[in-house]
């Protein structure tokens, strides 16, 4: 999703010393309880870019291989469903919508659903992007492209960052793997020069409180691009629901929240 590639991964400027998150998975390391104040942890194995790149999965893509359904625990996308975020800023309140359409989009021979992220700042719309969705057979969720336009004054300024797999060198990538493991690295999109962003799974056991609710057993996920180098974004899916959270510890930006969640 835009919201967590743009806010978090490439726009935002983080110092790694103060990365959160961690290197254990289970509730007896006491930086897996509930997500409080920022406060520096180790994340002994994920600063080093090499190493990051040594662990990088990639799942084989074959058309032939997906479902119908989005379903992945931690990145449900039913369509009907839509979900909301706030995150204060400098400029004003941004608020962001995302609907799971009913539409889909066939790219490079697979059946795309297509999710809507409306951006807006103090009621005014500063984007309006598509993203393209499908799922493999083992449950890992392929991030497939968007087409994106930033508006100023109700007038469409910018279309940077759109993408779409098979076109200009662009491949697929990963944005929920389906069995998410502690220090697992994966390309969630490859447009050269365009997206290049990865993650890497950090925790498998967070507690987030956010205005729709507290979870627990999140996935925390450390987000990270060859085009920002140095930056680093942090989001977190909740069991059933998928993307609660996004945290930029540094910055100006602070917490990207959900707020709602309305489904069919």
């Amino acid at each position: 999703m835009r919201i967590v590639r743009s806010r978090i991964a490439i726009a935002i400027a983080i110092v790694a010393s103060i990365a959160m998150g961690g290197s254990a998975g289970c509730n007896t390391d006491p930086r897996q309880g509930s997500l409080g104040p920022l406060a520096p942890a180790s994340t002994t194995g994920l600063g080093n870019r090499a190493a990051i790149d040594e662990v990088r999965v990639a799942p084989a893509f074959d058309p032939a291989n997906f479902v119908s359904r989005i379903d992945n625990p931690y990145f449900p996308l039913v369509p009907g469903t839509t979900f909301s975020y706030r995150e204060p800023t400098t400029v004003g309140i941004e608020t962001i919508d995302l609907e799971v359409t009913h539409d889909t989009k066939v790219i490079l021979g697979v059946i795309a659903t297509v999710v809507r992220d409306r951006v807006y700042v103090d009621g005014s719309l500063v984007e309006d992007t598509f993203d393209w969705y499908a799922q493999d057979k083992q449950g890992n969720v392929w991030y497939l492209g968007e087409a994106v336009e930033d508006y100023k004054d109700g007038v469409v300024v910018s279309t940077a960052g759109s993408w779409e797999a098979g076109k200009d060198g662009a491949t697929p990538g990963i944005i929920m793997l389906a069995r998410p493991r502690i220090g697992t690295t994966y390309r969630q999109e490859l447009a050269p020069g365009v997206a290049e962003d990865q993650a890497t799974v950090v925790s498998l056991a967070k507690s987030v409180s956010v205005p729709h609710g507290t979870f627990r057993d999140c996935v925390q996920t450390m987000e990270f691009s060859r085009l920002a180098p140095g930056s680093r974004g942090y989001k977190f899916y909740a069991p059933g629901v998928g993307l609660v959270m996004e945290l930029s510890p540094a910055g100006g930006r602070g917490r990207v929240e959900l707020i709602s969640v309305v489904r069919p």
